[in-house]
């Protein structure tokens, strides 16, 4: 399986994010298996790059591959096949607590975007029920991402090459 990782550098060697607060899935390396999403995410990098004064700053994807299967065997997976009442409950506490930590090597799901993102702080805020929150999203178009929350799921990982992004592509491959 081919995963695409945004940033405005080559990763050639995947590290754990650990001075984010406010991930999704927590601390990780995250990736998704939509092309179009990765070059997205790469493009809002370098504007808030150039904008930060890195003017020379580019939109660059990276390339893995990853033997699922195998990865399965070895690894403890979390999926998420849609947005759910676990999802969000992992999702709000990893965005509201910086020292929560989970037992998932991998975990894979819906990105919560800024549409699905705005419903989310609701939650947090006590705006919104939790119930009402899944309702909601329910009706929103969420991407994919896998999360690699463990040093031994980054070995899983293989580079495979890494492009620069000129312009938004409507593959999904």
């Amino acid at each position: 399986m081919k995963l695409y990782h945004g940033s405005i550098v080559i990763v050639e060697s995947p590290q754990i994010i650990r001075n984010v607060i406010g991930r999704d899935f927590g601390f990780g390396f995250y990736t998704t298996d939509i092309k179009e999403q990765a070059e997205r995410w790469a493009l809002r990098r370098k504007r808030t790059a150039s904008r930060n004064g890195l003017v020379d700053a580019k939109a660059i994807v990276s390339v893995y591959e990853i033997n699922i299967e195998e990865a399965r065997k070895v690894l403890n997976f979390k999926d998420f096949s849609v947005a759910s009442m676990d999802w969000l409950e992992l999702i709000l506490s990893c965005r509201s607590n910086k020292d929560f930590t989970h037992p998932f090597d991998v975990v894979t799901g819906k990105i919560a975007n800024d549409s699905v993102g705005e419903t989310v702080s609701y939650v947090l805020a006590g705006i919104m029920r939790k119930e009402d929150a899944i309702e909601r999203l329910k009706f929103q178009q969420i991407n994919n991402q896998f999360a690699f929350c463990s040093e031994r799921s980054l070995e899983f990982l293989k580079f495979v090459s890494s492009y620069i992004v000129e312009g938004i592509s409507n593959d999904r491959t």
